[in-house]
C-alpha cells in the first residue's frame, strides 16, 4: 500500500492533536489553570517556566524548529468585511516562550477550527512544516519541565 502526501498529513495532523490535548491535560494537572471557573491552561504561566528551554535550546533540533516557528509563523483566521481572511500582524508577547507557544496554539485553533483542512488541506506543505516542528518544541518542554514530564508519564488520570 502506497502512503500519499495526504494521508502523512493525516497522521501527522491526528499525532499532533493527540499531543496537544495531553499537553493541555497536563498543564491543568499540574496547577497551571486560569483559576477557578472553566478548566483552561495557563500557557503563559507554564511559557515562563519553561523560557530557559525556549531561549537557550539543548539541541540543534529544538533550535532549527523554534526557529522555524518564529520566522514562519502562523497566520491568525479572521473575518474582514464578511470574508474570511488571513491576519499578518505580528504577536505582540512578554517572551520568547510565550510567543512560542502563543504560534502552537495559532497551528492547532487554525487545524481545529477549519481554517487549514477542508477534506483537502490547504498550504500542505506548510501545515506538514508547522505540525512537524510544534512537535517538537512541545515534546521538548515537556520533557525538560519536571512537573509536566511527571503527568506525560503518569498511568492514572481519573479525577
Amino acid at each position: 500500500m502506497m502512503i500519499t502526501a495526504g494521508s502523512r498529513l493525516n497522521s501527522l495532523c491526528y499525532e499532533f492533536f493527540i499531543e496537544f490535548a495531553r499537553y493541555e491535560f497536563c498543564l491543568k494537572m499540574t496547577g497551571f489553570t486560569q483559576g477557578d471557573g472553566a478548566a483552561k491552561a495557563n500557557w503563559d504561566r507554564y511559557a515562563a517556566e519553561v523560557e530557559d528551554i525556549v531561549a537557550s535550546p539543548g539541541t540543534t533540533e529544538l533550535a532549527g524548529a523554534i526557529d522555524y516557528i518564529l520566522s514562519h509563523p502562523p497566520k491568525k483566521q479572521i473575518v474582514r468585511n464578511g470574508e474570511l481572511a488571513w491576519d499578518e500582524s505580528p504577536v505582540q508577547s512578554t517572551s520568547k516562550a510565550q510567543l512560542v507557544l502563543l504560534l502552537i496554539r495559532r497551528i492547532r485553533n487554525n487545524l481545529f477550527h477549519g481554517g487549514k483542512f477542508n477534506g483537502r488541506w490547504f498550504e500542505p506543505e506548510r501545515s506538514e512544516l508547522l505540525m512537524h516542528h510544534a512537535l517538537i518544541i512541545l515534546k521538548a518542554c515537556a520533557m525538560n519541565h519536571a512537573g509536566v514530564s511527571e503527568a506525560y508519564n503518569c498511568m492514572d488520570v481519573s479525577l
